[in-house]
């Protein structure tokens, strides 16, 4: 293994799981971008899967960009990392994409970030593109699980700024910018997919 490739447990634990449901969420053939792709194990295992999926994946951090690239190797419709940041006002990829994918970024980012992502998707996607994001979330009217309580007091902890986000908060930056949300999947591990679609007009 490549010293630069970073590994993450939680990656490996439940790439399979989301897998199953981008496979039943996305066609064979899709061009996905992936926002925050961290050490790059998603985008490795999703593409090769799929060898149908061309994935694009990107992050903010130098060292990650190194990681996924290490990764990548594995995987020949892995196209290079792309260094982006999610507050830009333009992203430096080219759409449109069949599906934007976000795996555990919202908790551990400023809330401002939910708004941006759901803004670049909005100008990145096909008309009948999807959003895709996976994470712990809080919903009105469900009990939280006692993991997911604990996990929130410690990311606030470490930064006031972070926090598990609430699904119905998070519907509301979506709509705002033309997404609904389609799709709500239970996961592993007290996790949710959310999947939003744009309606086509």
């Amino acid at each position: 293994m490549s010293s630069q490739r970073l590994s993450s447990p939680a990656a490996e634990r439940n790439g399979q799981p989301i897998l199953d449901v981008l496979r039943r969420l996305l066609p064979a053939e899709a061009r996905v971008l992936e926002i925050a792709s961290g050490t790059g194990q998603h985008a490795a295992f999703f593409a090769a899967a799929m060898p149908g999926w061309q994935w694009q994946p990107s992050d903010g951090d130098a060292t990650s960009l190194d990681s996924i690239d290490a990764w990548r190797t594995d995987a020949a419709n892995v196209l290079p990392p792309v260094a982006l940041d999610v507050m830009a006002a333009d992203w430096p990829v080219q759409g449109p994409f069949d599906a934007v994918f976000c795996a555990n970024m919202l908790h551990i980012s400023p809330w401002a970030t939910c708004a941006a992502l759901m803004q670049g998707a909005a100008r990145l996607l096909k008309p009948d593109g999807l959003l895709v994001t996976y994470g712990p979330y809080l919903q009105d009217g469900v009990v939280t699980a006692p993991g997911n309580i604990a996990f929130d007091a410690s990311l606030r902890d470490r930064n006031p700024a972070w926090g598990i986000r609430r699904v119905e908060d998070v519907a509301r930056e979506a709509e705002a910018a033309g997404f609904l949300l389609n799709e709500k999947v239970a996961m592993p591990a007290n996790n949710l997919v959310l999947a939003f679609v744009r309606p086509v007009k």
